[in-house]
């Protein structure tokens, strides 16, 4: 992260400028009052990952957030009782354009991969896959060599089918765009290696947006149609998603109306959108109120309902964890009481959850690549107005460690071949900084579990030279390089 505002380029001054002129570019005159109060506290109460349980939690105003991360433009859309209830835009679809509504168009990122999850499903239901048997089997305009064996759609869906490439950069403006099979093989002009089983299926949870390219490749070639005409005719139509597309790269007469990414520093990537040809994998361009109709019909199925596109059964296996409590598609939270899924491209990132029982959510676009903080800090303040029973602050209580101990920490720490950490003492208290980042307050639980604030991550210590790093499912370990004390 950068710091001095007067060195930044005079482009994010003016950024900052038109976020706080815009802050209520999508408004809706038909919000209730009751709305309209809520949606003014979450604006100025967007909440920390974790906080001291015996420090009151400051609440920090959105339009504060995205200037201060450089996030020009911010849409969301918020569930409530199994229906849209509001949608608002933020700020600007590119520095100097216009403001964001809630009908902009955004990448929706990996969050392409739930959607595309169903119309998958939908083809299962129709006869036309199997969800259980070898991908082979519909392929037919490329082979996928066996390797360590044949992955079924089920674990493809899941990230289970012991599939390589986890995901992919995307392809600028002006460079050369490859064909899928060319992804799929790694053969040029693609950017990524070739997708393989170098796995046993079945075996572990390894995201993949590799699987799912093989999943789209299949498709097509059981449905024999592109896979944008796929998922309109599945999907996007049937659940009334008329304002998203899975073409790519966008056609020029929706540009107009489409966010563009921007980096960490607020600027805009030259040439605006990447082209994503891995479609089912980061291809969808959409709307926060489209998202919000694709999870009403699932949590609508969840409970036996009709009217979507899959069956309440089919709804129900979409649901149904796999390993790491993922299932076909969304990442599955709080013992089956909600799903959700995020997601990362060039200048685009995406967040959404829902419940399942009281019809509650939200989905959250941006287009700035420090977007994922805005957006989490976003949702645990709908979760926070709403009192939901996920997305909350964690609560923590730091313990004050002995002088000795705090001595012993102070070194820097390796994680893999290019990561790494310290770990100082200032002033009697620890800080902690990740390779290129800025030092933050690092607490203690005990002696052997220590946390920061900024997210939810713990540093577990085996011993003085060696632990592991827990952060939700993601779990590595460390090993001391140099002692500083």
């Amino acid at each position: 992260m950068r710091s001095a505002l007067p060195r930044r380029h005079s482009h994010v001054v003016y950024l900052a400028v038109c976020i706080a002129m815009l802050a209520a570019a999508g408004a809706h005159a038909d919000d209730s009052a009751d709305d309209s109060a809520a949606i003014a506290r979450i604006e100025s109460g967007l909440r920390p990952e974790v906080a001291l349980e015996d420090v009151p939690v400051a609440p920090l105003a959105l339009i504060d957030e995205m200037k201060r991360l450089n996030v020009p433009g911010v849409s969301v859309a918020v569930i409530k009782d199994g229906k849209v209830a509001w949608t608002r835009g933020y700020g600007v679809a590119w520095t100097g354009g216009p403001a964001v509504t809630p009908q902009t168009l955004f990448q929706a990122a990996s969050l392409s991969k739930s959607v595309s999850a169903m119309a998958a499903l939908r083809m299962v239901e129709q006869g036309k896959l199997d969800l259980d048997a070898g991908i082979d089997q519909v392929l037919t305009s490329w082979t996928l060599p066996k390797g360590d064996g044949m992955p079924s759609l089920r674990q493809l869906l899941s990230h289970t089918g012991g599939m390589s490439v986890s995901g992919f950069p995307g392809y600028a403006a002006g460079k050369s765009v490859p064909t899928l099979q060319q992804v799929l093989d790694g053969a040029g002009p693609a950017n990524t290696k070739a997708i393989r089983v170098n796995a046993a299926p079945g075996s572990a949870f390894r995201y993949s947006g590799g699987g799912y390219t093989l999943v789209q490749q299949a498709m097509i070639d059981r449905a024999g149609q592109p896979y944008d005409a796929i998922l309109r005719e599945l999907v996007l139509a049937p659940l009334g998603m008329t304002a998203s597309t899975y073409a790519q790269p966008l056609p020029p007469e929706l540009a107009p109306n489409a966010a563009r990414p921007h980096d960490e520093d607020g600027k805009p990537f030259p040439g605006g959108a990447y082209t994503y040809p891995e479609q089912a994998a980061a291809g969808l361009w959409t709307t926060p109120s489209d998202l919000a109709r694709f999870a009403i019909a699932i949590q609508q199925g969840a409970t036996g309902a009709m009217g979507g596109v899959l069956t309440p059964a089919m709804t129900r296996t979409m649901l149904q964890p796999v390993k790491n409590n993922y299932a076909l598609g969304l990442q599955i939270q709080d013992h089956g009481k909600g799903f959700s899924h995020g997601g990362s491209n060039q200048g685009f990132k995406a967040v959404f959850y829902a419940a399942v029982a009281d019809g509650s959510g939200a989905v959250i676009l941006t287009n700035g690549d420090n977007g994922i903080d805005v957006a989490a800090g976003l949702m645990r303040a709908i979760a926070y107005e709403y009192k939901w029973d996920t997305n909350q602050t964690k609560l923590r209580k730091a313990v004050a460690l002995a002088p000795e101990t705090r001595r012993t920490l102070v070194g820097r720490y390796q994680l893999d071949a290019v990561t790494d950490f310290e770990i100082a003492e200032r002033k009697g208290e620890l800080v902690l900084r990740q390779r290129g980042g800025q030092w933050e307050p690092l607490y203690a639980e005990s002696d052997k579990v220590l946390f920061v604030l900024s997210r939810d991550l713990e540093l577990h210590r085996y011993d003085a030279d060696f632990g592991k790093i827990v952060q939700g499912t993601w779990v590595r370990g460390y090993a001391r390089v140099t002692n500083m004390y």
